[in-house]
């Protein structure tokens, strides 16, 4: 598939791309129902937010760049729903507070929240400033947290019933080259498996989407060479596609889910029995064939 996004045309999906996809769901499965998608202005994000549209849902979306989230609000709403959107930083708990109110004022219920926002980039951990670090954690870890809690004290004080989903990623094996965000990552797992016990009786679900090497725009923000290896990451020796992990958040979000709470959903074609990718590109010392390495 073809992107023409900003940040690399050679990788990812186009709008059309994503219309033309099918799914295995029902067109109306989440008509009258509303679903907050986070990062929704690009990538995985966009896809998520897009499926659960044509399924019936209206959305309220958020991003940090404007002009992307305006174009992508558009584009939902093209298929017939209603969208609300806002920018805002995750990092800032009184703008994820603001951005709840925001919903509930104009929506009559919020019924699933789509953690999906969320930013890295490849680097060594030997070389990772303290600046860098923070970044990443206060985005993947702590920026979902505020998102999950704002969302639970939402559905408990409305006494209702709720739905979380996050975004996370393959950790299982490690993450060469991005110590940052399987830290972060593995914080948000664990501390939605805690929850989900905690919360069960609210009624809330707290659930896990882990992807492996799935392909989007993002895939030109890693080096060629680390961008290599992704194709070469699981058994399938393909990287997967969006539509992979929109489709899982959706099982999960849907009834199809309702017996489901504190499990990760892997997506990644085999990775985690497999896998060798290095966003930053494989060292020589961990090429096959290095006398080295022997």
């Amino acid at each position: 598939m073809t992107d023409t996004g900003p940040e690399d045309p050679a990788y990812g999906f186009s709008d059309a791309d994503l219309a033309a996809i099918p799914t295995v769901f029902a067109d109306d499965l989440f008509a009258g129902k509303t679903v907050m998608v986070t990062g929704a202005g690009s990538g995985l994000g966009k896809a998520i937010a897009y499926l659960f549209a044509r399924l019936g849902a209206n959305l309220v979306i958020c991003g940090r760049n404007p002009e992307r989230l305006s174009a992508a609000k558009s584009l939902f709403e093209g298929l017939g729903v209603q969208v609300a959107a806002r920018r805002i930083s995750i990092r800032d708990p009184a703008q994820v507070d603001d951005f709840l109110a925001f919903a509930a004022t104009t929506f009559v219920s919020l019924d699933v929240l789509i953690n999906n926002a969320g930013g890295q980039f490849p680097q060594m951990a030997m070389d990772h400033t303290v600046k860098g670090w923070n970044a990443v954690i206060d985005t993947n870890l702590n920026g979902t947290w505020y998102m999950m809690q704002a969302a639970a004290r939402h559905w408990r004080d409305g006494k209702t019933s709720g739905n979380i989903v996050n975004v996370v990623a393959d950790i299982w094996r490690g993450l060469p080259g991005m110590a940052h965000t399987t830290a972060a990552r593995a914080g948000v797992i664990y501390l939605s498996k805690t929850v989900a016990v905690e919360w069960a009786p609210l009624d809330i679900r707290v659930n896990c989407v882990a992807p492996g090497c799935v392909e989007t725009t993002a895939f030109g923000l890693y080096p060629p060479e680390g961008a290599a290896t992704y194709y070469e990451s699981n058994p399938m020796l393909r990287a997967g596609d969006a539509q992979d992990v929109a489709e899982a958040c959706v099982y999960l979000a849907a009834p199809s889910g309702k017996f489901i709470t504190g499990e990760v959903l892997t997506v990644d074609g085999g990775q985690q029995m497999w896998g060798d990718p290095w966003p930053p590109g494989r060292p020589d010392y961990f090429k096959i064939g290095n006398p080295s390495s022997d």
